[in-house]
C-alpha cells in the first residue's frame, strides 16, 4: 500500500498562519483513514518534517500561503516548489520548500505532492483565524478529501471527534 502523508503547516499562535494545522486537525477529528494514511501536525517543525516527507509516496500539504489573492481565497497546486538556499540564520530556519529540496536531493521525494493553501488576511500574535480564512476550513476539508479519493483513499466519517494535538490547545481551536 502506498504511504499517504498529510502535513498541516503553520503556527496557530499567529492567526491565519495556523490555517494548515487547523485544517489537519479538522481532518483528523472528523474522518477515519486507512492505516497507510497519516496526518501530521507539522506546525513550524522545519527540517524534522523530512522524515515524514521521505516516507510518503503521496504527500498532501496544508498551509496558509500568500499568493497575493483576496483573503480567504483557496489555491490547489498539484506540485509544491522545492528549493535549497545557503543563507540561514540558525539550524532551525528551514522553509518547507527547503525540506522538499532536501528530499529531492536525497532521492526520496514523494511520487505525488499537492498543496492546499488559503490566502491569509492577518497573521497577528494571539489572534484567532480571520473570518475570511475560518470560512475556508470546510472548503479546504472538501478539497483534501477530493484529492485523497483521487489517490485511492476512501475516508469514513467519524461518529465521535478526536484530537490531533494536545487537549490543552482546545481553547485555540476553531470548532
Amino acid at each position: 500500500m502506498e504511504a499517504v502523508v498529510i502535513i498541516g503547516l503553520g503556527n496557530i499562535l499567529y492567526g491565519d498562519e495556523g490555517y494548515g494545522v487547523r485544517l489537519a486537525q479538522n481532518l483528523y477529528s472528523h474522518w477515519d483513514f486507512p492505516d497507510h494514511v497519516d496526518i501530521v501536525d507539522g506546525g513550524t517543525q522545519g527540517q524534522t518534517l523530512l522524515t515524514h516527507v521521505e516516507r510518503a509516496d503521496k504527500l498532501l500539504v496544508l498551509d496558509a500561503v500568500d499568493f497575493g489573492l483576496e483573503p480567504g481565497q483557496m489555491v490547489l497546486r498539484d506540485q509544491v516548489p522545492a528549493y535549497l538556499t545557503a543563507q540561514k540564520i540558525g539550524p532551525h530556519q528551514n522553509s518547507f520548500s527547503e525540506v522538499l529540496g532536501l528530499a529531492t536531493l536525497r532521492g526520496n521525494m514523494p511520487d505525488h505532492c499537492a498543496l492546499i493553501g488559503a490566502q491569509p488576511a492577518a497573521m497577528t500574535l494571539g489572534a484567532p483565524l480571520s473570518p475570511a480564512v475560518a470560512q475556508c476550513l470546510n472548503k479546504g476539508e472538501d478539497m483534501a478529501l477530493d484529492i485523497l479519493r483521487r489517490w485511492g483513499v476512501e475516508p469514513v466519517p467519524r461518529l465521535e471527534p478526536r484530537r490531533l494535538s494536545a487537549s490543552a490547545l482546545d481553547a485555540l481551536l476553531v470548532e
